[in-house]
């Protein structure tokens, strides 16, 4: 399957790009400029190709940009790709006085009408230098309230330009100006569906048929459905260890026990919690915390590999593993030309497995976000609440307690947090918000209990939307859900005498606290 190329040179939204581009119905993969030149040179060849924005200047741009231009496959320019495309083909860039952020109104110049689309429209502008001329041929389409190019368009060569952002929400009638590309401009032909994307996750396990696979299986969303994938074409030669580290909640082992009974899957639970207690007793900074658990992990299932090798005679080929796209995105910095690679965050717990045991990697959905996988995962019939979990952090509670790790301090933070999920479902608010759970701040608090002094934990709250977790705003619900929650914790966890709620959106700050 042939994919549009979103050549990236930094911007904060090319992602959107891809899933934008998705939605619409084209397959489309990220790429940094000089990877599009290895694969070009390879002999691969997209569909075309989409320039995005970036935080650079053209005049301090010395590429040869001419790889590209010269397949004579369409391509789209978005704000620092439109002048990539005016400065190539002989147009003027100039050095911005006086920048375009944010919303802006542009109008469709005389004799030229995107469908379905009235002539002015809101945008999101992001930008310093301008084209203030266009090349030759190209004729200008749009224009801002401030009399700037803002649109372009070379029909012969399928070549459309915008010095805005249709990818992101501020914009208006975004979708449609990427659709009039695709099929107007470009004369592409739709090519994405949950049947591809399935197809494509189902041809890559089956390059591995016959071997022996071995899944680190969490339970969340990601790894349920690639192992569920995974199994329908090789059966039970996929082999699924869930290792308990202790810092889990009372739904994530109700989780597990219901996959056990209910999915064909073989899952193996490995009791750790005493080794990670151990490992993290008088740790209580959070990258510490983070390393401790990732070496733990790797040590205990390690030893429960090799014990298990021995006991089967056989040796594991591949590790299974539930990456997507946005963690592959994340290990690349495209900020430079050829991208960088850089280290994979250290709670990443699987991280340094498959060169430790020597395993090949195996991730048939490290192209897709987790909106896409969700739909996967009810392509394959999994049950809906299983695909609708909310995403749970590698480290667990580990990092939900701030500061040193106790096993009270998990307990209060397991039961708090049990009783928000329920509230939760029972309000039927569950899926109305993206991650939702409680953290044990290091503050001790005076209270009143049962007529008596009491001085305590603290437990926040914490409730937040988002679409793929890069950005999140705080979630606002009800006064009287809150209440509940807070009345709840308060009178049912033992050790908590007061209840805070998190009102910080993303950025500033992270959606965990540590």
């Amino acid at each position: 399957m042939s994919d549009i190329w979103i050549v990236d040179f930094g911007s904060q939204y090319t992602q959107l790009i891809t899933r934008k581009a998705r939605e619409l119905g084209y397959s489309s993969v990220i790429v940094t400029f000089e990877g599009a030149c290895e694969k070009l040179n390879s002999g691969e060849k997209p569909m075309g190709f989409i320039l995005s924005g970036g935080p650079q200047s053209v005049f301090e741009d010395d590429s040869d940009y001419s790889v590209i231009f010269n397949t004579k496959l369409p391509v789209l320019g978005i704000c620092y790709g439109m002048q990539i495309i005016s400065q190539y083909f002989g147009g003027v860039v100039e050095r911005g006085e006086q920048g375009e952020y944010g919303h802006a109104e542009v109008h469709a110049e005389s004799g030229f009408s995107f469908p379905n689309m009235p002539s002015n429209f809101n945008v999101w502008m992001s930008h310093f230098d301008h084209v203030s001329a266009a090349p030759d041929k190209f004729k200008v389409i749009l224009k801002s309230n401030n009399n700037l190019i803002s649109g372009i368009r070379d029909k012969d060569q399928k070549i459309m330009a915008l010095q805005f952002h249709p990818e992101v929400n501020h914009t208006e009638f975004g979708n449609e100006m990427l659709e009039y590309f695709f099929k107007d401009v470009a004369g592409l032909k739709c090519n994405w569906s949950n049947e591809a994307m399935l197809e494509g996750c189902i041809k890559e396990v089956e390059e591995v048929k016959g071997s022996k696979v071995l899944c680190a299986f969490s339970g969340g969303v990601d790894s349920l459905v690639a192992a569920t994938i995974a199994h329908k074409v090789i059966g039970d030669d996929l082999y699924c260890f869930f290792v308990d580290n202790g810092l889990l909640r009372p739904q994530d082992y109700h989780h597990i026990e219901l996959l056990k009974k209910e999915t064909p899957l073989n899952i193996e639970v490995i009791d750790a919690k005493e080794l990670f207690y151990s490992k993290l007793a008088n740790l209580s900074d959070p990258e510490d915390k983070r390393k401790a658990i990732g070496k733990t992990f790797i040590e205990v299932f390690e030893t429960k590999v090799h014990e298990f090798e021995a006991s089967h005679g056989f040796k594991f080929d591949h590790l299974l593993q539930g990456t997507l796209y946005p963690d592959v995105i994340e290990s690349i910095s495209p900020h430079k030309k050829g991208g960088k690679s850089v280290t994979i965050k250290s709670h990443h717990n699987v991280g340094g497995l498959p060169e430790r045991m020597n395993l090949k990697l195996l991730e048939p959905l490290k192209f897709l976000f987790k909106d896409e996988v969700r739909k996967l995962g009810e392509a394959v019939s999994l049950e809906h609440d299983w695909v609708y979990r909310h995403p749970f952090p590698g480290p667990g509670i580990g990092i939900r307690v701030l500061g040193e790790i106790k096993p009270d301090y998990v307990r209060m933070v397991q039961e708090s947090d049990q009783i928000l999920f329920e509230e939760l479902k029972k309000a039927n608010v569950y899926e109305d918000c993206w991650q939702a759970f409680t953290v044990l701040l290091p503050v001790k608090t005076v209270g009143v209990k049962g007529d008596a002094r009491a001085y305590e934990e603290v437990i926040c709250i914490r409730i937040v939307n988002s679409t793929d977790g890069m950005t999140a705003t705080w979630t606002n619900f009800s006064h009287e859900f809150l209440s509940k929650v807070s009345n709840r914790i308060t009178n049912e966890v033992k050790g908590i005498t007061r209840v805070v709620y998190d009102i910080t959106s993303k950025p500033p700050g992270t959606i965990e606290w540590e």
